[in-house]
């Protein structure tokens, strides 16, 4: 039932991507959120669901996509900026020195990319992502083509989960924590963004640590980090979990994928454009800015992440997905800029109650979407007051909550232990 509510609100969604942020996708993707949450509920409530239920569960998913993937991108959508970083270097051109708005390139756009947001600037993604955005346009140049792989990338998690959960000897039905998180829907199969590329290759190093295939698992480490920066945080984990010279064999395939974007320089593009000047969803970050320099706010950000990951790597000898989202998401907590598919990265770890918070965060960062319906109407590109304390004030809730009910657990077991009582 839940399964079938998820379904008909993004639906409903899917058509009104036009208009993000609009009344209706935005009642309609908090309709698909709160069942998420609800469904949720029922998996913690149940030590496994029969086989059929998680297919069924699957091919919803899979069903709730396709309105999706065919919807238009909106113009102002990153997988507008991916086709010109692949198409530029299939051109021979470097994207991290050519800024789209120069008139001397203009000749080189196409109908999908004459559009594309902040042409101001070049590009700041990794050499991962562009050796990525490469690949898919040799094949087909369309944003249509990159939300194909994108949606792959999807499903190839969820396969990827139901091997680690067998692994962990948890309920299949797990898989479903991720795959009905209505985020997925929007941000991949909607807006197309390479964050799931990246969250794809840190489930492979995670479950390769799991079967202790330490090669792998740096390797998979350093290639999501040659995608996006964010999960450098998670590096202290694999301390004494890989060896040296496999850690060596990793940094040097990443240095690899910078040499063909070397002949302009170190190949950074707008990377430091984009921690000056972006700002989005940054109560920590803002607060922060507006008493210490601009460096000592970034690097908190990072130093955040890297001591909640030390601090979990000392405290259990195992892996745990937890240890993996957490220090994700108290980097992004600390960010200038935490947009909704920022989130993404922490969807394949957060099925636990002690990942509960980053579980309601993936519902209440819903409402920040209503931005971009006011920038429409010539409103603030900025998040109101109200919202935000919707957002944070909903995860310091469900943090407080799952606190107190590992505590009273704590309690219940002590008691039952002790003799006496």
């Amino acid at each position: 039932m839940l399964g079938a509510i998820l379904c008909a609100a993004l639906v409903i969604c899917s058509r009104n991507l036009g208009d993000r942020g609009g009344p209706p996708f935005i009642a309609s993707l908090a309709a698909s959120g709160i069942a998420y949450l609800l469904a949720i509920r029922e998996f913690f409530a149940a030590s496994k669901f029969p086989r059929r239920v998680v297919v069924a569960g699957l091919a919803l998913a899979a069903l709730w996509h396709l309105p999706f993937l065919w919807a238009p991108s909106a113009p102002d959508d990153d997988v507008h900026r991916y086709v010109w970083d692949g198409r530029l270097q299939r051109l021979g051109y470097n994207p991290y020195v050519v800024v789209p708005s120069d008139p001397a390139v203009s000749g080189l756009h196409t109908a999908e990319t004459r559009g594309l947001n902040n042409p101001d600037v070049p590009s700041p993604y990794p050499a991962g992502a562009q050796l990525f955005f490469r690949a898919v346009t040799a094949i087909h140049e369309s944003t249509f083509a990159l939300k194909v792989a994108f949606v792959v990338c999807d499903f190839a998690i969820a396969f990827l989960l139901l091997d680690v959960l067998r692994r962990e000897e948890r309920g299949a039905h797990w898989v479903l924590a991720y795959a009905w998180n209505p985020l997925l829907a929007v941000e991949v199969a909607g807006s197309g963004h390479i964050d799931i590329l990246g969250a794809l290759l840190l489930l492979v190093s995670f479950a390769a640590l799991g079967r202790r295939w330490r090669a792998t698992a740096a390797l998979g480490f350093a290639l999501a980090v040659a995608v996006k920066f964010l999960p450098v945080v998670l590096l202290p984990l694999y301390w004494k979990r890989v060896r040296i010279h496999d850690a060596l064999f990793a940094a040097a395939v990443v240095a690899l994928l910078y040499v063909p974007f070397l002949n302009h320089g170190i190949p950074i593009g707008s990377v430091g454009t984009y921690v000056q000047i972006f700002r989005f969803n940054n109560p920590v970050f803002g607060n922060i800015e507006r008493v210490a320099p601009l460096q000592f706010a970034a690097g908190l950000a990072v130093l955040a992440g890297f001591i909640t990951a030390i601090c979990l790597r000392t405290r259990s000898p195992e892996c745990s997905p937890a240890a993996f989202a957490w220090p994700m998401a108290a980097s992004l907590l600390c960010a200038p800029v935490v947009y909704p598919w920022y989130l993404l990265w922490l969807l394949p770890f957060s099925r636990s109650a002690s990942t509960m918070p980053i579980i309601v965060w993936t519902v209440s960062i819903i409402p920040t979407y209503m931005v971009w319906h006011w920038r429409t109407l010539g409103g603030p590109w900025m998040v109101p007051g109200w919202t935000t304390l919707l957002e944070y004030g909903s995860v310091v809730i469900a943090g407080v909550l799952s606190a107190a009910r590992r505590r009273s657990r704590l309690a219940v077991s002590q008691c039952s232990m002790d003799p006496a009582g």
